[in-house]
């Protein structure tokens, strides 16, 4: 499944579109991250980790997922 990856150093949203029922949770929760207009539509540097992974846990499809980052 395709997935897009978006980055903001503690925290990496991933969002697979085929799974997205753009229920519009994600942008009225964090309106600064999430902009559908905007090209990437994700601004992860715009929310703390926890922020985000709220938010994330709120989506109704399971399209916004994320991994925690880790130094190797």
């Amino acid at each position: 499944m395709e997935t897009h990856e978006y980055n903001n150093g503690n925290i990496t949203v991933i969002w697979m579109p085929k799974k997205c029922i753009h229920s519009g949770i994600c942008v009225k929760m964090l309106p600064q991250v999430y902009n559908p207009k905007d090209r990437p539509w994700i601004k992860a540097e715009n929310a703390t980790a926890q922020e985000l992974k709220n938010q994330i846990e709120n989506c109704p499809s399971g399209a916004l997922t994320y991994k925690f980052n880790t130094e190797q």
